[in-house]
């Protein structure tokens, strides 16, 4: 790693009013007070309830439709999609979940071309590196234990072989909001049958393969389906 990189120490991002509001609107649907495809309040009404202006509500629910939360009908108004389940709020251990559902949509960008450049680039001792993080988190799933420090060291690991310092370095700059990530769809997993859990592995196991074999576009394909599932996986709900 380049002199200097340690100079970048991550820093939580200050959640902006419309997270607050999106969290706030997320509340209400997990906890059934805004059930399953019933309509949501005018954005009059919930700006009066969010003490915020009617554009920040705007946001909060546009971000909420682009993760499959609300739809919205036309010449209707917003009605509920999908009901995460309460754990997603009480799992998240900084900032917003809309903070984290946007580190998801940056990841699904940034990965899947460390990726495939760790499969043109990586030496054997990345690959030693990548295949202990892989046995660790293989451990986690036999044993049920949560494996998020595991999960992000493997991801860590991918980044390093791709020898540009840059990866390597957004990926740290960025672990606590990629911790939470993984906390919360760790956790949920968990909570889901065994199957589920052990599907996640077996993406991490694809990813894996692919970058053995020095084939860089199944590695990149892989990992963005990985990362958009987990973002998908987030707001599933438990017994779903």
């Amino acid at each position: 790693m380049d002199e200097g990189v340690d100079l970048l120490q991550p820093k939580a991002a200050p959640i902006r009013l419309s997270g607050t509001v999106y969290d706030g609107i997320l509340g209400l649907i997990a906890s059934g007070e805004l059930a399953l495809n019933t309509r949501l309040p005018s954005e009059a009404r919930l700006s009066e309830m969010f003490d915020a202006s009617r554009p920040v509500v705007r946001e909060a629910l546009a971000r909420l439709r682009e993760d499959g939360v609300i739809v919205s009908r036309q010449g209707s108004g917003s009605y509920v999609r999908r009901q995460p389940d309460m754990a997603v709020l009480k799992l998240n251990p900084i900032g917003s979940i809309a903070d984290v559902q946007r580190c998801f949509e940056f990841r699904a960008g940034v990965e899947p071309a460390a990726v495939r450049l760790a499969a043109q680039r990586w030496e054997p001792e990345d690959m030693r590196r990548i295949d202990e993080a892989m046995a660790a988190l293989e451990r986690c799933v036999e044993t049920g234990v949560l494996g998020a420090d595991e999960d992000n060291r493997l991801h860590e690991a991918i980044a390093d072989a791709t020898h540009n310092h840059y990866h390597g370095s957004v990926q740290r700059l960025l672990r606590p909001h990629i911790a939470a990530g993984m906390n919360i769809t760790r956790s949920l997993s968990l909570m889901r049958p065994e199957e589920r859990i052990r599907q996640v592995q077996d993406e991490h196991v694809a990813i894996v393969e692919a970058l053995r074999a020095r084939d860089g576009e199944a590695a990149g394909k892989f990992m963005e389906e990985h990362i958009l599932n987990a973002r998908r996986r987030m707001f599933e709900g438990v017994g779903r």
